[in-house]
């Protein structure tokens, strides 16, 4: 990354390279968490993986499981193995470890621009208030940290319900520049943005005793652009024991599907059944 690229949330992804394939990051202390934001975990291993790719190349889709909880303020370490380089697509597997052990295990797909089809459904979801008219919502503070992102959510919650719902507008406050892999990192990071509470079913009370991820899958079905507009949705799919399934997207303002999103979450009832 040049000496003039903006910092805020593009500093995350300012990782040391002690070889070719291992990286290094001082893990951004998380504000009102006790363990890191999974979605800054999957960015950084998705950057990494970036960096052992040959330009032009881009991330299609990543699947990762959360192993551990990641602690803030401790050095977190990226291993990258090169799983395959072909024609037009290469495989690359990332751990992500502190204190040598792994705290989060990815797969993503990079994938040469080739010419081909462009469908997708006809009535892609849409938002009845533009971000412009939406003011930006009282959030906890570890929504806040880092600073870099807007948001506006369409449908402001009602008071107890947990503050950051969907769906709701994002984009990043300072220019990222036309590097796409760092637009397809930063993806990354909003994808894990509320999706946990996203899995409960309806009428879940809020309060649980665990609520965590469990693994996250992605899809960038588009280039996209992460200082522009972006509505990002989220929807319950199904919920059976302590597991929850959300599913959802990421569409441009002008209806654009960019990018797929499933996550499993574990969610435990406080108090039992």
């Amino acid at each position: 990354m040049s000496d003039d690229a903006p910092r805020g949330i593009l500093s995350l992804l300012d990782l040391t390279a002690l070889d070719e394939d291992t990286f290094l990051v001082t893990a951004a202390s998380t504000i009102g968490r006790e363990r890191l934001f999974g979605g800054q975990v999957a960015a950084q291993s998705l950057r990494a993986a970036c960096l052992t790719v040959g330009p032009g190349r881009l991330p299609h889709s990543l699947h990762a499981y959360f192993i551990r909880p990641g602690r803030p303020k401790e050095e977190l370490r990226f291993d990258v193995a090169r799983t395959r380089d072909g024609r037009t697509f290469s495989t690359r597997h990332v751990t992500a470890s502190q204190g040598g052990k792994p705290i989060f295990e990815m797969i993503g797909s990079f994938h040469d621009e080739e010419p081909g089809y462009d469908w997708q459904p006809a009535e892609p979801p849409t938002a009845s208030v533009p971000p412009e008219e939406l003011e930006p919502p009282a959030m906890p503070a570890f929504f806040r940290h880092p600073p870099g992102f807007d948001i506006r959510i369409v449908n402001p919650a009602r008071p107890g319900e947990f503050p950051m719902r969907h769906p709701f507008w994002i984009r990043s406050g300072e220019p990222v520049g036309d590097d796409l892999s760092l637009h397809a990192c930063l993806i990354a990071y909003l994808s894990d943005m509320a999706v946990v509470s996203g899995a409960r079913p309806p009428g879940a009370p809020r309060e649980l005793a665990a609520a965590v991820s469990l693994d996250h899958a992605l899809w960038f079905n588009r280039p996209a652009r992460v200082d522009e507009w972006l509505l990002f949705s989220i929807e319950p799919a199904t919920n059976f024991g302590a597991r929850g399934l959300a599913l959802g997207t990421l569409h441009t303002r002008d209806g654009l599907l960019v990018a797929s999103i499933a996550q499993e979450a574990l969610l435990r009832p406080a108090g039992g059944f």
